[in-house]
């Protein structure tokens, strides 16, 4: 029976999303995950152009580009919990930019980084993002709640990040402190998401946004270069019809 919930995430791939994992969320408070067992974690990346220029701080494009993937994304979610619905099944679409916010403690109820981790889409960078190896932390997620017997992935429990310290070297809030996110790692023992959070707000008036974005810390991450650069080489060969069959097929992670 699991395998038939590989349909749903099919039709979210073909309407928009970039990564769709099944996550076992047990483990995570009850109240937290609504009592509901599972998790769908929907991933939808940033669009690598954007994301190139925003080095030295947030840009209207990227503001528009932020709101852009997390339409989409409530949209996708929205899409998976009627799908489930629909076979009779109890689910609860949540949104990637969740009201139910802390805004002392700069948390919400479950985290979206959750479902990613426990589902296998990625791990936790040291900018206290998900890392995912298609597209580096230059991708936004949402979630939907389910208690369909979902097919769960191999959760990534601990981070791939190594000795890397592009994110820490380059934030100008001095935000990550270097420190490896592991399973149990609280995020204020690696992150300082107030500083990021005054930094970022800093920015966004400077610029004219209103919100609270940055993302020097996405463009500088090495998995994230790996993805502009390789976004970069297929827009440099799409003037040339030869290869026209070839990225027709190559447009999705898994296909490289």
């Amino acid at each position: 029976m699991a395998n038939s919930f590989e349909d749903i995430r099919k039709t979210l791939l073909e309407e928009g999303a970039d990564l769709v994992g099944f996550a076992d969320v047990t483990a995570v408070a009850a109240e937290e995950r609504r009592g509901m067992p599972r998790a769908i974690s929907i991933a939808a990346a940033l669009q690598p152009a954007i994301v190139s220029r925003i080095a030295k701080g947030p840009t209207q494009e990227y503001f528009r580009e932020y709101g852009r993937a997390n339409s989409l994304l409530s949209s996708l979610a929205h899409r998976a919990a009627g799908l489930l619905k629909e076979r009779g099944f109890a689910a609860i679409a949540l949104e990637p930019t969740t009201e139910e916010f802390d805004a002392v403690r700069l948390r919400a109820g479950l985290s979206h980084k959750i479902a990613a981790t426990r589902s296998g889409l990625g791990w936790i960078g040291k900018n206290a993002l998900v890392i995912t190896k298609p597209f580096g932390s230059a991708v936004r997620f949402t979630t939907v709640l389910a208690d369909a017997p979902l097919e769960t992935g191999t959760p990534l429990d601990e981070s791939r990040c190594g000795t890397c310290t592009a994110c820490v070297d380059v934030c100008p809030a001095k935000a990550p402190s270097g420190k490896n996110w592991r399973l149990g790692t609280g995020r204020d023992e690696f992150f300082d998401a107030h500083a990021c959070c005054r930094k970022a707000t800093e920015f966004c008036k400077a610029a004219g946004i209103d919100s609270t974005i940055c993302g020097i810390c996405i463009e500088a991450c090495p998995w994230t270069r790996k993805y502009l650069k390789r976004a970069s080489r297929r827009k440099g060969i799409t003037k040339n019809p030869l290869f026209a069959p070839l990225l027709r097929s190559a447009g999705r992670p898994g296909n490289e």
